[in-house]
Order: structure tokens, then sequence, then C-alpha cells
């Protein structure tokens, strides 16, 4: 299956509930404030947010009020409305010619943050560059387990400390030997425990400090991944760690497996941050760049 097939099988679940609601909406031939009205309801429930539905629904009754309409016509006119708020976020991961181009990945455990790391790196080195991983998330033992495995699979270098080691450590040591050794890009994979927001925040911000001692334009990305089945939830955990570290770039992931692809729109809308990469499955090619036509296109089926 390619991928634009795979995006589309990925979306179904969002896609079915948004074009089934168009439809049973839209039994009457002109377009009216009720029908409006529940446009927007559903725009919100596939979880775009109130703010998003609200403009997007205002711009389409300006065009098209108390003119005749099909279901059809909705659809493509709504894509391309969302296709408008999702362009300027839909941009790939930039390395630069610095060695290492340092990469940090957050998140909240769970996310997917580790498989999302193995995916790309992969990737870069399918556009050949050298990676190295580094597993700073040193109070879990399969997180670091996890990395191993993906290291092994990628046959690329990884740096891990002891269990419990402080994972700033492990991320100056990982470092220091990406840059003796020429590497093009250093991954490091880092802690998501939201219940402490302060022993966190604390050790995020060490494992940056350390880095910047040695090199003050790292980490040169901070990668946030969401999990798109928390669906509004994930507003709330960018608001968490962007309080914390500088993100500047996010990855979305298991669209497959929920109703709540308009979190995608919700989350372009409100940070303006870059959105990477999506992910529609497993597989380690299930990761792959974000295209805004393509995906505001299979949002509305």
């Amino acid at each position: 299956m390619n991928w634009f097939a795979k995006l589309k099988s990925g979306l179904s679940k969002t896609s079915s509930k948004l074009t089934t609601g168009i439809t049973s909406i839209f039994t009457k031939r002109k377009l009216d404030k009720e029908t409006l009205e529940e446009l927007e309801e559903l725009l919100v429930q596939a979880d775009m947010g109130a703010t998003v539905a609200a403009r997007v629904v205002a711009n389409f009754g300006k065009q098209r009020m108390d003119k005749e309409i099909s279901s059809e016509e909705i659809k493509a006119t709504l894509a391309s409305e969302i296709a408008t708020i999702l362009e300027p976020v839909a941009k790939p991961l930039i390395i630069e010619p610095h060695k290492p181009h340092v990469v940090i990945v957050v998140g909240v455990n769970g996310n997917g943050k580790t498989t999302t790391i193995g995916k790309l790196a992969k990737q870069l080195q399918a556009q050949n560059y050298s990676v190295m991983l580094a597993a700073a998330d040193t109070f879990r033992a399969a997180a670091v387990e996890q990395l191993v495995v993906w290291a092994e699979r990628n046959k690329c270098e990884i740096i891990t400390g002891a269990t419990n080691a402080d994972p700033a450590s492990v991320g100056y040591t990982a470092y220091e030997k990406a840059r003796k050794d020429g590497v093009d890009v250093l991954l490091i994979d880092s802690a998501g425990r939201l219940h402490n927001k302060a022993n966190l925040m604390a050790e995020l911000q060490k494992i940056i400090k350390v880095i910047k001692k040695i090199d003050e334009s790292a980490p040169h990305s901070v990668i946030q991944v969401l999990d798109a089945t928390t669906g509004q939830n994930a507003i709330n955990q960018v608001e968490v760690f962007t309080s914390m570290v500088s993100v500047n770039g996010l990855v979305i992931t298991k669209l497959d497996g929920t109703a709540k692809g308009g979190i995608v729109v919700a989350l372009a809308d409100k940070f303006k941050l870059p959105i990477h990469a999506i992910g529609v499955g497993e597989g380690i090619d299930d990761l792959q760049p974000f295209v805004a036509s393509e995906f505001a296109a299979n949002l509305f089926g």
C-alpha cells in the first residue's frame, strides 16, 4: 500500500465521521444559519477546536449563504479552507550542515517517542546522514531497551547510561562521542513523566544546559511527539512542554487509531509550530512528511 492509500485508510475514522455528518446535515438544497451551526458542531466533534471551527464555518457562510450547494462541494470547500491553515506549518525536519545536528525528542510517555526516534533514524540514514542515538530516559529500563532494539535494527550506535543515571550525563557523553566521530545527527530520547512536572522540567533543562556548554547553538531541534488519539489533551501537552523547553517542531502519531484527526488542525492553528511528520501505523515506513493538501483532502474523504 502506498503512502497516500495508507493516509486515506489511517484517516478513515475521522473522515467517515465528517463525511457522514456533512451528508446528513445537507439534506436541504440551500445553505442557511441552522445548517452552518450543525456544521460547526461537527468540526468541533472532530477535535478541530471551537476557534478553528467557528472561523472556517464563518468564512464558508460568507461565500455560500442562501446559495444552492451539494455535500461534495462542501467537502471540497472545507478541505481547501483547512489546507490553508495547514500549509504554513507543513515543514520537513531540516538537518543543518553543523555536526552533529542535535535533536532532543520530548513528549508524554506512551505517545510513541522512542518508536518515532527509531523511524526517524532510518529515514535520515536513507538520506545518507550518519545517526547516533542517546537513551536519556534512564529511569525507564523498557524505554532504553526499546531504543537499543531500534539502534540494532538501524545498525547505528547508541549511548546508554546505568539505570537511574543522570540523563544529562548521557546527553553529554553522546554529544562528545558524536562530535569526535563526525556523526551528522544525534537523536536524544528523553523522559515524559508529566505527573511530576518540576522534576521533568529540571531534567530536560539540564540536558540542554550541558550540551550548550559544548555547543551554544545546540540543540538544533526540539521535537515533541503527540498521540492523536488523546484529542484536545494534545493542546495541553504542547502548552506544558513549550513552557519547559523551546519546542520547535511536532510529530503526530497514531492517526490511524482515532476519529479525532482534526486535532492536527487545532494544533497548527494555535501553536504555528512546524509539523514535520505524521504517523498512520506501526510499520517503520508509516511515519512520513506532513503534506497539508493531502491531509486536508483525506480528512474529508
